[in-house]
This record gives C-alpha cells, sequence and structure tokens, in this order.
C-alpha cells in the first residue's frame, strides 16, 4: 500500500492505493487538492514509446543492452518502454527483433517492462534523415510481415510520401500496428491522406519533418490541423517552449517521450546511436556535424518540464502515461484505477522521484 495524493481518473485523492498480485485493488480516501498539503504526490507509472537507448546501452546492440535500458529508465520513473530501432540493414534490424523478443521472454525484473517494438526506419525519406544512418528504403507488405513475425512491432514510423507507403500504412493499421509519420519531406495534403489512410499519429512532432509556412503548411500543418495523437519531446532543446504551447492548444493527446540515447544517464562523452558515434555535451546529443541525435532526457524530468511550462500535473501526468497508453491502445496501464496494473510513481512536492512501483513490485535504487 502506498500513501499520498493518488492521482485516478476521477481526480485526487488523499488515502492509499493498494494492490494485489501486481494490480491494483483498491484506492481509498477523500477528494483533494494535492498543492494545500505536503503529502507525496502518487502518479501512474511513466510510459515512453521512443527509447533507442540508455545508461550507455543501445537497441541495437540487443542482447543485454536491452536490460541495461531497461533498468536505466525504470529510475527515472519509466514502467513501460518500445524499444526502438534505428535505420540499419535489413539483417541488423531483424538480429535486433529477435533479441527484443527474446529479451521479453525472459525480461529483468528490476525494470522498465518492454511493451514491445518501435520501428523508427528503416522506411523513410532519405532526403530527411535526421540522426538516422542511411539505409532508407522503400516498404513492402510483404517484408514488413515478416519483421512482424520476429518481434511484437506496436508503432512504426515511416514517410508516407514514398512510393506504396499509404497502401502499407492501410495494411498495418488493418492488422492492428500503429502507424506514425516522420522523417518526411511530405506535404501537408500527404499527411492528411496519410491519416485517411490509416496512419495515427507523427514521430518527434517538428523535428525531421516539412515545417509549416502559411502557404505550404507541411507535415508540421497536417499535424496541428487534424491529429488526434503525436509524440514530442520536451527537453526544451529539440522544440521551442513557444512550438510546445503551440502544440499543446492543438493536439487534444499530444504526449511526450524521450528519444532517449545510450548517453541518457550517463556523463558527458561519446556513446553509440545504431551506427553512429553520438556525443554527448551540455545537455544535448549530437553527431560530429553539430545534428541533434536523439535526447538525453528522462521521463521525470520530461515532466517537471511541462509543468514548468504551465500544465497542471495532472495533465503532465496524462501526457506522459494515459494518452501513450491510449495510443497503443492498452486500457489496464496509464491509470490508477481498480484492475490496472500497479505502476506506479511516488514524488515529493517538488517533483523529485521517490519511489517506482512495476507491477507492484518496489524498484530498487536511486533515481
Amino acid at each position: 500500500m502506498q500513501f499520498g495524493n493518488i492521482y485516478t481518473p476521477r481526480g485526487w485523492r488523499l488515502g492509499g492505493i493498494h494492490w494485489e498480485e501486481g494490480r491494483i485493488s483498491r484506492i481509498s480516501g477523500d477528494p483533494v487538492d494535492p498543492d494545500t498539503n505536503e503529502h507525496p504526490r502518487v502518479l501512474p507509472g511513466f510510459i515512453d514509446l521512443h527509447v533507442h537507448g540508455g545508461g550507455g546501452a543501445d537497441v541495437m546492440e540487443g542482447g543485454e543492452a536491452l536490460a541495461i535500458l531497461a533498468r536505466t529508465h525504470v529510475r527515472f520513473g519509466t514502467t513501460r518502454l518500445l524499444a526502438t530501432t534505428m535505420t540499419a540493414p535489413d539483417a541488423h534490424i531483424r538480429r535486433t527483433l529477435r533479441e527484443v523478443a527474446a529479451y521479453m521472454e525472459a525480461p529483468e525484473p528490476q525494470a522498465a517492462k518492454v511493451l514491445g517494438v518501435h520501428l523508427e526506419g528503416p522506411y523513410i525519406n532519405p532526403g530527411k534523415l535526421g540522426a538516422q544512418p542511411a539505409y532508407a528504403r522503400i516498404g513492402i507488405t510483404e517484408e514488413l510481415d515478416e519483421l512482424c513475425a520476429l518481434a511484437p512491432i506496436r508503432l512504426i514510423t515511416l514517410a508516407p510520401e514514398l512510393s506504396g507507403h499509404l497502401a502499407l500504412i492501410h495494411h498495418l493499421s488493418e492488422r492492428g500496428v500503429r502507424v506514425q509519420l516522420g522523417h518526411t519531406l511530405g506535404s501537408y495534403e500527404e499527411g492528411v491522406e496519410a491519416l485517411a489512410h490509416g496512419a495515427s499519429g507523427f514521430a518527434h512532432l517538428f523535428n525531421a519533418m516539412t515545417g509549416l509556412h502559411h502557404r505550404k503548411p507541411g507535415m508540421v500543418g497536417a499535424a496541428l490541423a487534424h491529429a488526434q495523437y503525436a509524440e514530442l519531446i520536451p527537453d526544451l532543446l529539440h522544440v521551442h517552449p513557444g512550438a510546445i504551447r503551440t502544440a499543446l492548444r492543438c493536439i487534444p493527446y499530444l504526449y511526450a517521450v524521450t528519444d532517449s540515447t545510450a548517453a541518457a544517464g550517463m556523463p558527458d562523452g561519446d556513446y553509440r546511436l545504431g551506427e553512429h558515434t553520438v556525443t554527448k555535451c551540455l545537455g544535448g546529443v549530437r553527431l560530429a556535424d553539430g545534428t541533434l541525435a536523439g535526447s538525453t532526457l528522462t521521463m521525470d524530468q520530461a515532466l517537471r518540464n511541462l509543468v514548468s511550462l504551465g500544465l497542471s500535473l495532472a495533465e503532465a501526468s496524462d501526457r506522459l502515461s494515459r494518452y501513450p497508453a491510449d495510443f497503443l491502445g492498452i486500457s489496464d496501464i496509464g491509470r490508477l484505477q481498480e484492475g490496472a496494473s500497479a505502476d506506479l510513481v511516488v514524488l515529493d512536492p517538488q517533483l523529485q522521484l521517490q519511489a517506482v512501483f512495476v507491477e507492484g513490485r518496489a524498484i530498487q535504487g536511486d533515481a
């Protein structure tokens, strides 16, 4: 049982949250304004749908790297995540998918739970690689079906303007895989058409996509005008606070991701990002030419950053937990209610992490 100001779908309650066998059995207490007391704030565990690495380990390394990144991010409140790949040769991607599937069969107990794979590339525009290695190519339905058979791919980022990709989007959405648009030179019209074919989100909004101009709204314009969901990196480096506020007004279920690299949770220095070597310095991660290459963001810092922009703690929590769970169509995580998984984070009034629970199991280690 954990006592505190508990954020539930029906509002805040000051009381206790109880669980049995990893599931919430009861939430007791009375309605409360958490700003009126100094008791801990109890929120749903954070869900990060875009994670390349952490703790010095990169998803594309497979094996022990998956356990290291999952152990690293749970220290910062992430209780569920998608292992996110990089654009790479086909054989490397397939090997990574097999490694993720094997890890999910025997996961690290003191770690965030891996929900599956976010396949970022290789089906992206070679003219908008960002920090992705230069292995972009057009997707083929049969190939995607083969990849989906290797591991539970829950989310794919692709460029909709490439030949055949509208049909591919429809096929993937029909089989329950979420598709989001990113690393794209597509127009506003191509973005709208992709949404009509079943795309349901946008990757790291504003980054690696055509920007908003009043006569050429671009992919950003399609997102702001039509999206229900989009992910955004709120490290205050990838996106200006003013642009974040714009997106918050336009996209109802905008949610936070870290897009974190192996450098997350580590000191300044050089790290791997797929085939690239990236450098962590001054709070960012960059390629040798200065291009931003993922982030060092952790989800607890993302929460504090959103609150610093004026969001209430409840709204910031939704954008780190409930909305990403809803985007994937999973109803028993990302919220504190009876029957849901007992994934929760405990913070002090200054929003510093005090404890993390995954399926009711206390995670050890300093946050």
